[in-house]
């Protein structure tokens, strides 16, 4: 799988690697978003996923890893309706705060403009609102509402063009993979 190395906002290394949806320490860092849901909703994401909805090109599932420790997640996935999903992003309380989210978001958002996609869609909620602000800095504006949470009165639904970038070196056309 490619990876790539970035640098965090205090000089920490980060390397970024795809892997499959139900590889160990994916499904590790997924129990871990799950447990976050849990304690900011009440209960798991109920959204379906599949292991191949992530599986190139039509998503990718990224690990992020900051010492050689798991630190975070990302992934991205085409819906039904020829949209592309940002689903799980999560970084680890301890390394939170630091800019691994922007990182993970940026290789997210250049795998899928790469793989051909024009745009990207995601949901959260008022519970995450480091997130809502996390994505209004990186351009993310209301969208319509899709799938399980359409009409969930607490569910945030965004999006964002991929040509509409902010200038930093991810998005000058630097690729996260080697």
């Amino acid at each position: 799988m490619p990876t790539s190395a970035e640098r965090l906002r205090d000089g920490a290394s980060v390397v970024l690697r795809a892997v499959p949806y139900d590889d160990p320490v994916a499904q590790d860092l997924v129990e871990r978003v799950q447990q976050e849901y849990v304690q900011r909703y009440g209960g798991r994401d109920e959204a379906v996923v599949h292991p191949a909805d992530f599986e190139p090109p039509v998503g990718v599932f990224l690990v992020a890893e900051v010492d050689g420790e798991a630190a975070g997640c990302g992934a991205w996935r085409l819906l039904p309706s020829g949209e592309v999903e940002i689903k799980r992003v999560y970084v680890e309380p301890a390394h939170r705060r630091r800019g691994l989210a922007r990182v993970i978001m940026a290789a997210l958002e250049d795998s899928a403009a790469r793989a051909g996609h024009r745009s990207v869609v995601l949901n959260t909620g008022q519970e995450q609102p480091e997130a809502l602000v996390l994505y209004d800095r990186l351009g993310y504006r209301p969208v319509q509402g899709y799938g399980v949470y359409a009409c969930a009165p607490d569910a945030v639904f965004l999006g964002r063009d991929l040509g509409q970038r902010d200038g930093t070196d991810d998005e000058k056309g630097n690729s996260w993979a080697s």
